[in-house]
């Protein structure tokens, strides 16, 4: 892909969110692209871990049987048929999820899409919307995910065309990416929000599918080669897997040798879990919640390492 053809570029985007004050400096507008090399037991958005157009179904909206059976009579591969309690059964397996037909027959939008095709033009479109405030918050655009450098190709073309239009550009990243990408990402970007959930490589691969040794290789690298590069680390506190002491101390060690770099502990939440039903999914954490004491004390750990929270 040449810069020149960076407007054209295609991916997959699940949601642009505007006005979020949580995602890096400033006032800030997130694109959040789907794709996802990990499978966090907590995910909070597990639409964005398929990196796919897929096909979700709210079965609360739904009507019923005996008052719409539009989808039923348009699905062409068979995947949506009659079930029990007048409400329609989705086979996976036989879905094809083309989400043209099924999802724009619904009259109560019981069945939705998540993700669409953009292009990096029509996305900048909506970012630049809220451009009066980037420049009095110090504030811009935030590729989020899933992991957003697994569209490779899409996240350098918004990057590079962002600089162009002089948005301030930040990339939240679980860190399991090809160094090449995420260099590039690094030189294109202001700020990089950059997750460290475990460093137990077994205990990490238990919790999301995927060993650690990656992730803090690239750590690594993006210190050595962008020691200028505004960082902030976040570990998301998950109950029974990091909540422990010992947990958040072995973060606060490797981190020691970058005492410029922000770090922030962000509470675990239940906020993803219908989602998962949506997708035909169980939620991985079921009734899991984090205690608010044991949340309270980590904080006090990390402030009296580092000063800050």
């Amino acid at each position: 892909m040449t810069p020149t053809d960076d407007n054209n570029a295609t991916g997959i985007v699940f949601n642009i969110q505007k006005y979020s004050v949580h995602d890096g400096p400033g006032i800030r507008t997130v694109v959040f692209l789907k794709g996802c090399p990990l499978r966090c037991h907590w995910c909070s958005n597990p639409e964005s871990q398929a990196a796919r157009i897929q096909l979700a179904y709210n079965q609360g909206r739904c009507l019923g049987l005996s008052h719409c059976v539009r989808c039923v009579e348009m699905c062409f591969s068979g995947a949506i048929s009659r079930g029990e309690d007048d409400r329609i059964v989705i086979d996976r397996a036989l879905c094809v999820e083309c989400t043209r037909d099924c999802t724009s027959v619904c009259p109560s939008n019981a069945l939705i899409t998540y993700g669409a095709r953009r292009t990096v033009a029509d996305v900048l479109r909506t970012v630049e919307q809220d451009s009066p405030f980037y420049a009095r918050s110090g504030g811009g655009m935030t590729l989020s995910g899933g992991e957003p450098l697994v569209q490779e190709d899409f996240a350098l073309a918004l990057l590079r065309e962002a600089r162009k239009r002089r948005i301030g550009a930040a990339v939240e990243t679980c860190g399991h990416a090809r160094w090449e990408v995420l260099d590039e990402a690094c030189r294109l970007s202001r700020t990089l929000l950059f997750d460290l959930k475990h460093m137990d490589p077994a205990r990490h691969e238990e919790g999301t599918g995927v060993a650690n040794d990656l992730i803090l290789e690239n750590f690594r690298r993006v210190m050595e080669h962008h020691p200028k590069l505004h960082v902030m680390v976040r570990t998301p506190v998950i109950p029974g897997f990091n909540d422990g002491d010992a947990d958040i101390e072995a973060i606060l060690d490797f981190l020691a040798p970058y005492p410029h770099v922000e770090y922030h502990l962000l509470p675990y939440h239940r906020l993803g879990t219908q989602k998962y039903h949506f997708l035909g999914r169980e939620a991985p954490m079921g009734e899991a919640r984090l205690d608010e004491a044991r949340m309270s004390g980590l904080l006090r750990l990390v402030a009296a390492r580092r000063g800050r929270s």
